[in-house]
């Protein structure tokens, strides 16, 4: 279970982490029109690593994670939205985390 987890962990930080990239170049875009014109070619990198590579392997890690710590199928849809919803991959790495190692919060805490 420790390693989907650290699998999901990074998978979620590299997902989140992309999926502000493109939610502040979305707000650069009406923002900024000349900034985001040269900015374009970064938007299609990230927007086709996000979608196309790094989602659908965040989708694979939710599963197995799910699979191995026996978490409920509303645990796995949020974890499944994290990856759609701006800074919400952040929030869910942390809830999991305490939800499946809670000494490890107490002693954080």
């Amino acid at each position: 279970m420790e390693r989907s987890f650290r699998a999901y962990r990074y998978m979620s930080f590299i997902t989140g982490t992309t999926l502000l990239i493109l939610s502040a170049i979305l707000i650069i875009r009406f923002a900024d029109h000349h900034l985001y014109v040269q900015l374009h070619v970064v938007d299609k990198i990230v927007g086709v690593a996000h979608g196309v590579i790094l989602y659908p392997i965040y989708l694979v890690c939710c599963f197995t994670l799910m699979l191995h710590a026996r978490l409920k199928i509303v645990v796995l849809v949020a974890m499944l939205l994290a990856g759609f919803v701006p800074g919400l991959a952040f929030f869910m790495e942390a809830r999991i985390e305490r939800q499946l190692h809670p000494q490890q919060s107490e002693v954080t805490s």
